[in-house]
């Protein structure tokens, strides 16, 4: 069984591409929306989630654990990792590298959380490729409380979506890099206002190749039939958000 979990609903785009890859496996997704959202909450904060979240997935039988949020990413996964050795984790990272290849201005742009900007797995990377580029950051305010209330489009969401996305364009970036699981639901707007020559780059597909490849090596891959719906989903909070956003997806509706 894989588990999966996030700060709310943004994790579900990592799941949608996951179960293309993993279309037969069984899955059970925590939103932790009652905390959400974890980009103003202190790395302690976020790792003690992790740990308590962990040990819930476990419990539910979970053979593999993808933490599908960057902020808990960078906040948590190494003490997770540590904590429960027996456990493959997957982690996310923001998807510097194939914007940095494929830029043409030499301006990439990462719109993420601040959490994640801060933490050293982003910074790491960051650091690899700044000689060659240059990377313009800003943080998507507003974006995680949109998915979660099912803001997807409409004037709303463009105005607060292009307040955050706007300095990247005007810096002269020609690929924008999806920092937060969050920020894929909101591609659709994002792509509208940057233009068809500006690409944007989210990172779940490589994190669902990389879930298989880990999956196969350890011999997790399940051979049985899944049936219609082998999902549990589970929120610390109001349900509601995550069954819509399950249910947007299984329409294809996003």
């Amino acid at each position: 069984m894989i588990g999966i979990f996030d700060s709310g609903t943004g994790g579900m785009s990592v799941y949608r591409e996951i179960r293309k890859v993993l279309p037969r496996e069984r899955y059970v997704y925590f939103s932790d929306n009652a905390h959400c959202p974890y980009g103003d909450k202190t790395a302690e904060y976020v790792r003690d989630r992790g740990r308590e979240i962990t040990r819930f997935l476990l419990g539910k039988g979970a053979d593999v654990i993808v933490i599908a949020c960057n902020t808990a990413t960078a906040a948590a996964v190494s003490a997770l990792r540590a904590e429960f050795p027996d456990t493959p984790f997957i982690g996310m990272e923001p998807a510097v590298k194939p914007a940095a290849l494929g830029t043409k201005t030499g301006v990439i742009g990462v719109l993420a959380t601040a959490g994640t900007l801060k933490g050293s797995k982003y910074l790491t990377t960051r650091g690899k490729y700044a000689d060659n580029v240059r990377i313009v950051e800003a943080v998507g305010r507003g974006f995680v409380e949109l998915v979660e209330a099912g803001k997807l489009d409409g004037p709303e969401t463009e105005a607060v979506v292009d307040r955050s996305l706007r300095p990247l364009l005007d810096a002269g970036a020609d690929t924008v890099v999806l920092g937060c699981t969050h920020y894929p639901f909101l591609a659709g707007v994002i792509g509208r206002l940057a233009g068809p020559e500006v690409r944007v780059i989210d990172p779940a597909p490589s994190v669902a190749r990389h879930l298989a490849d880990v999956m196969t090596q350890r011999n997790l891959i399940r051979c049985d039939a899944a049936s219609e719906r082998d999902i549990e989903l589970v929120s610390s909070g109001d349900p509601a958000p995550l069954e819509r956003i399950y249910r947007m997806i299984n329409e294809e509706k996003i």
